[in-house]
């Protein structure tokens, strides 16, 4: 009896840890947060683990889709927000074009298509 308990307990631990991590359909770095510049997580990728307060050029406005694979935990800055400039001082980036939740994947949005120029890693969206 105690050795199926043992084996009932591991086999509901490991369901419980494949059910906790989104299966992810981008190409995108555990603890990353990808751009790509055509919709559908297609063309050429901008990867990042940190902020990124002014996106190199040539992503800077052409993205068109976006996946936020953050490692989450208790304390970490999880949520990805994009804002339509940079940030360097006065600017604070504008207005947010699209924030992420831990393991979101958006493959297209018309609201934030081509508006992303900096993003941070947030608590929350």
């Amino acid at each position: 009896m105690k050795r199926l308990l043992t084996l009932l307990t591991a086999t509901l631990l490991a369901a419980g840890g494949a059910l906790a991590t989104p299966a992810a359909a981008a190409p995108c770095a555990s603890g990353s947060f990808c751009v790509w510049q055509d919709a559908n997580f297609s063309g050429r990728v901008f990867s990042s683990s940190g902020d990124d307060e002014w996106w190199e050029s040539w992503i800077a406005d052409t993205d068109s889709s976006w996946a936020n694979h953050a490692i989450s935990g208790p304390g970490i800055k999880d949520h990805v927000i994009v804002y339509e400039d940079a940030i360097q001082w006065p600017s604070d980036g504008g207005a947010r074009t699209i924030c992420l939740a831990p393991g979101q994947e958006v493959a297209s949005n018309a609201n934030a298509n081509d508006r992303g120029d900096a993003h941070v890693w947030a608590m929350q969206c």
